[in-house]
């Protein structure tokens, strides 16, 4: 039991100094802060003073609610109208006195119609809000012209009321979906993330170790099956203490910034109001889903002697799980469909299509349990396995890019 400390101290200890670690913690952690700190960065390079539209008018008559129109949309905005020649205005544009001119008049069937006149055309975000200003404004001209109320236009513009009712007692609300749906998606983001960068990173270790011959040394001093799992939970250890500081800042940041924070993700996903229990099949199936993805890469990275033969050999194992995250980002809006209920119980699927269910229905346990169990029943085999294969695997020297070589591996392992 010795021998799996050292070697998972090691493990831990060698990746946690390297640049790559250390680069990609710092980049996400800045990138944490920006995102927790975007208005106030847009802010600091904002100069603080609103947009200013040049108006003028040719009707006399589309200016006033024009203005309405914009004030109750955006404050940042301002319009004036402009007292001058068109040529005078667009002179004014060009010296940047205003961001952009726009004229008003009448076509021949009386409604509005305008011009906008800027520097650059690229900033389409100011163009769509003025001309969505100006569609409402060309709206309550029709309607006037053909007699129409503005109330009654206003009743037939309003939403329509469609209230959704879930019959079945035990079924979960609206509001429950869209908070579950908050922890659902981080966490199918989250597993997909870990089992790419982490089991890349098991099987590339493996390699290296190979490559540099340091394995001949390592498993004559402890057996290939402890030096795997300490290489898988060595690992396992290092994402942890990743996830936990990118938590940490993220919640600090979050404390820090919760004026400017409200609304939009947080309040539509809720990710607060979520069940524990959701939280608990969290972590259950994200530890059960790396387990059953890392002792696959392990496996694979034995196979191999040079590290640039590990990425063509743990594609099958990303295409797994890539397809395991597309299935389960359609389940998002079909948590019922029977697609989601069958690979529910497949147990390269399960981890993330099985808590999509259990976090979006209300599913009978058994099937949880079913799930959970066949679950720890492949990784169990999966282990004996690559454990076998791991032993025959690290022995193996020379090119290798075929998953044929598991047959070597484990004719070399019953030599042992």
């Amino acid at each position: 039991m010795n021998k799996f400390w050292i070697i998972l101290s090691h493990t831990y200890m060698s990746r946690i100094k390297t640049k790559s670690f250390l680069i990609s913690t710092v980049v996400t952690l800045l990138f944490i802060v920006a995102a927790t700190n975007f208005q106030t960065i847009i802010d600091a390079f904002s100069d603080g003073e609103n947009d200013q539209f040049a108006i003028i008018d040719e009707s006399g008559e589309l200016y006033e609610p024009l203005q309405q129109g914009i004030q109750a949309a955006n404050e940042e905005i301002d319009v004036f109208l402009f007292d001058g020649s068109e040529e005078a205005a667009k002179d004014a544009v060009q010296e940047e006195e205003y961001q952009a001119l726009i004229v008003l008049s009448l076509n021949e069937n009386e409604l509005p119609e305008a011009n906008y006149y800027a520097n650059n055309i690229s900033d389409s975000s100011n163009q769509n809000f003025i001309q969505q200003q100006m569609q409402q404004i060309k709206v309550a001209y029709a309607t006037q012209q053909q007699g129409v109320d503005q109330s009654t236009l206003t009743e037939i513009s309003a939403p329509v009321t469609f209230n959704t009712v879930a019959l079945d007692t035990s079924a979960k609300t609206d509001e429950e979906l869209s908070q579950a749906r908050g922890i659902v998606y981080v966490m199918l983001f989250l597993l997909y993330m870990a089992v790419i960068t982490y089991g890349n990173m098991i099987a590339t270790d493996v390699a290296t170790e190979k490559s540099s011959r340091v394995m001949e040394i390592l498993v004559s001093s402890a057996s290939p099956v402890t030096h795997m799992f300490a290489k898988i939970i060595g690992i396992a250890l290092l994402g942890l203490t990743q996830v936990v500081l990118f938590l940490g800042v993220g919640y600090a940041m979050i404390q820090a910034n919760q004026d400017n924070m409200t609304g939009g993700f947080f309040s539509v996903f809720g990710l607060g109001d979520v069940s524990i229990s959701v939280y608990i099949y969290a972590i259950v199936f994200f530890v059960l889903g790396y387990l059953l993805y890392a002792t696959l890469a392990a496996m694979l990275g034995s196979l191999v002697s040079r590290i640039e033969d590990v990425h063509q050999l743990i594609m099958p194992m990303i295409f797994l799980i890539m397809i395991a995250f597309f299935i389960a980002i359609f389940g998002l809006n079909a948590p019922e469909s029977e697609l989601i209920k069958i690979t529910s119980f497949i147990p390269f699927f399960s981890p993330m299509i099985m808590f999509l269910r259990v976090g979006m229905l209300d599913i009978p346990i058994w099937e949880v349990a079913l799930s959970i169990g066949i679950l720890v029943g492949t990784i169990a085999l999966l282990a004996i396995i690559g454990a076998r294969v791991y032993k025959g695997g690290v022995l193996m020297y020379g090119k290798s890019s075929s998953l044929k070589d598991f047959k070597k591996a484990l004719a070399l392992s019953k030599k042992e």
